[in-house]
């Protein structure tokens, strides 16, 4: 043991590294780093009888770094039954209307809370028979009533709702028909029906009860539920689509009192989002403050936009234009998202937007080369589609992109539906993954739980459409299967890619000497075992900063 430290912890295995996709036989762990990384033999010379744990998990299944979700909002899923009403039968709008609702409004009168918060119904199942705002004053008409779709990008409201945001007046008097980046829906009568898409929703939402809605006390029953729920699938990092989810700071305080007393176990990044109708200045001066609730294991530092809306929703920034000649909702110009770029990127913040139409990515493309500092790794989210002209362009420009992988898949038969929804062309390619890796563009895998739309959460269920263009669930036909990734590929967008979206990877998401020992021991060999089973590989052990944070 001259020249050797001794290791807490050995382990011994068939071990991805997610180096260049490199394999090891072992690895040995002291003070929560890793201190060697390679064959097994080396790694003996680290153990010290008696005093090293040693764990042989030769033939057992693969161990792995463990993973990150590159863009999620495990918030609104973990808050929602605590502050508000989870939406069951999503296309039951008779059950919504006689049980949903008035359960939701119930329980906050009980809690003391101005609002009703819910969360869940499905726009395509209910499009044409939307609650109104009158149905829902019907069931209360002295408190506001906000319930959101599965996607959140939509919203319905009862009349209140729309009187306190200023829309109209307890009279019926409309004062305003449009709420810039959104839509208020108009009925025959002239007046709002109470539904409300993409910011005319987030606007209405902002005059809600939200400091009691969602409290720091709240904020940290929630970060705890999230973390169980993450560790137990393989995840110790995570970045955060949305983080001030009521208007206010209180999940930044909470992640910060959390960390300082050592009570967290997980990277969390989080962005602070700018609405198209807030001021942009004293926004960005508040994403800059709230930088002081910033610790080892919580990392506010990205500004979060919405270019679009969705493709399928009708909302997306697209080329060519949807079928019936109409465009999607976008919500800032090019020079406006250059100059919030180049305002953010001076202060330190990268930038996180949202974009889901081909021509919402040339957009943020466009800012981020114009405006945006390279080393920023400034990216783009969801990407269902990018024009050719800009895979090169990302590259050159260390432009980042995190992407669904897991709706890269759809039931047979759906891209005949899809033609009369979205623009010609992208009823049958949706969410390209392959062409990042050909074109050297940093990709990392994100779930944006819970808007899941039917797929996992879990890094291997990901991993198995990514691979095989189908999902698991549903076995459809494969989807784009020339995008499709090698098993190498996806837990590259699974681990070290995620890390150098969050910028640490220099400290995690690969087995490195010199890391923190974060890593997962899977039941599976996921490299090796039949393509078809992958999705059912789940961790039997996640380990953060070399100590065992859950086990089954």
């Amino acid at each position: 043991m001259k020249n050797r430290k001794r290791a807490d912890l050995v382990v011994f295995g068939r071990i991805f590294t997610a180096e260049d996709s490199q394999l090891a036989e072992a690895f040995a762990v002291k003070d929560g780093r890793f201190i060697y990384v390679g064959g097994r033999k080396g790694a003996e010379a680290f153990v010290e009888e008696g005093k090293t744990e040693v764990l042989d998990y030769t033939g057992q299944g693969l161990v792995m770094p463990s993973c990150g979700n590159g863009h999620a909002h495990y918030f609104t899923g973990h808050a929602m039954p605590m502050v508000g009403a989870v939406v069951e039968a999503k296309g039951d709008v008779n059950k919504f209307l006689t049980e949903t609702v008035p359960d939701a409004v119930k329980k906050a009168k009980a809690n003391g809370i101005n609002t009703v918060f819910g969360f869940g119904w499905d726009y395509h199942l209910i499009h044409d028979r939307l609650p109104t705002r009158q149905q829902l004053d019907a069931i209360c008409d002295e408190i506001p009533i906000y319930f959101a779709d599965e996607e959140g990008h939509k919203g319905v409201v009862n009349t209140i709702s729309l009187v306190n945001a200023g829309i109209m007046k307890e009279d019926g008097t409309v004062l305003k028909t449009e709420i810039r980046g959104g839509e208020i829906a108009m009925g025959a009568d002239g007046t709002p029906t109470g539904f409300l898409k993409e910011q005319a929703g987030t606007y209405v939402r902002s005059f809600l009860d939200n400091d009691r809605l969602f409290s720091v006390d709240t904020a940290k029953v929630t970060i705890k539920s999230i973390e169980e729920q993450m560790l137990s699938e393989g995840y110790t990092m995570y970045m955060d689509g949305w983080s001030p989810y009521f208007f206010n700071d209180h999940l930044y305080q909470a992640a910060r009192q959390m960390d300082d007393a050592d009570d967290m176990h997980f990277i969390l990044g989080l962005s602070y989002e700018i609405e198209s109708w807030m001021d942009v200045d004293a926004a960005l001066a508040k994403a800059d403050e709230v930088r002081k609730y910033a610790t080892r294991h919580v990392l506010p530092n990205w500004v979060k936009l919405f270019m679009d809306g969705t493709v399928e929703g009708g909302t997306g920034f697209v080329e060519p234009l949807y079928p019936d000649g109409h465009q999607g909702l976008v919500n800032w110009t090019e020079e406006e998202t250059t100059e919030i770029t180049r305002k953010a990127n001076e202060k330190g913040l990268s930038m996180h937007i949202h974009t889901m139409g081909n021509k919402a990515v040339n957009r943020s493309v466009n800012a981020f080369i114009n405006g945006g500092k390279d080393e920023m790794r400034n990216t783009v989210v969801h990407v269902r589609n990018v024009l050719p002209s800009d895979w090169q362009r990302m590259a050159d420009h260390q432009i980042y992109a995190t992407e669904g992988m897991l709706w890269h898949n759809m039931p047979t038969g759906a891209a005949e539906t899809l033609k009369s929804m979205v623009p010609a062309g992208m009823e049958d390619k949706t969410y390209p993954m392959k062409s990042f890796f050909d074109s050297g563009i940093n990709v990392s895998s994100h779930s944006d739980y819970p808007a899941l739309s039917g797929c996992p959460d879990d890094p291997f269920g990901i991993m198995e459409i990514a691979v095989t263009c189908v999902d698991p669930v549903v076995k459809g036909e494969p989807w784009w299967p020339e995008e499709a990734l090698t098993r190498e590929q996806a837990l590259t967008a699974l681990t070290i890619n995620c890390a150098r979206q969050m910028f640490i990877e220099e400290e995690r998401g690969s087995i490195r000497e010199g890391k923190y020992a974060d890593f997962l021991l899977v039941d599976r060999d996921v490299l090796s075992c039949p393509v078809d089973q992958i999705h059912t590989a789940r961790p039997r052990a996640t380990y953060f900063e070399g100590k065992k944070v859950f086990s089954r």
